[in-house]
């Protein structure tokens, strides 16, 4: 199973999105973990690689299941783990291989188009303390089918 971590950085009342030009939807600067790696040191890997900057402080957000269906079959399946961190070192560039950085308002997470998990686990990240668990089904086109939420809050 691929496991994925992304990295969403708020700062000054923004969001640092990347958008992706397949589809134009932004998403949270990410990859894939390399064998032997911490979720922790994919975080800030992945981030520092796709932005030319460095998270200050991230923690962990969220942990999900994501599910790809054609019809009953599930035909992908993996992990992502979220992180967020409240402020950065160094300049993000602008343009990068993987698509283009932009900032933009924290209430933008509610209408920027994305995929609706993301919508959900990203907006989740920056508005809510502890950590978030769920389960995400979607279509091939990644269409959401279904989406499964636990919240977790430390003391509780």
């Amino acid at each position: 199973m691929q496991r994925i971590v992304n990295l969403l950085v708020m700062k000054d009342g923004k969001v640092l999105l990347l958008k992706k030009p397949r589809r134009g939807w932004y998403v949270a600067p990410g990859g894939k973990m390399d064998p032997g790696e911490s979720i922790m040191e994919t975080a800030v890997r992945e981030f520092t690689e796709e932005t030319g900057a460095r998270p200050v402080k991230p923690h962990l957000k969220g942990a999900f299941t994501m599910v790809i269906r054609n019809g009953e079959d599930v035909v992908n399946e993996w992990m992502l783990y979220t992180f967020v961190a409240h402020d950065l070192t160094g300049t993000p560039m602008e343009h990068t291989v993987e698509g283009e950085l932009e900032w933009h308002p924290v209430e933008a997470l509610k209408t920027l188009p994305m995929a609706e998990g993301d919508r959900t686990n990203l907006l989740f990240a920056v508005s809510n303390p502890g950590i978030q668990y769920g389960t995400f089904t979607y279509t091939e086109d990644f269409e959401l089918l279904d989406e499964k939420i636990q919240n977790s809050m430390e003391g509780e």
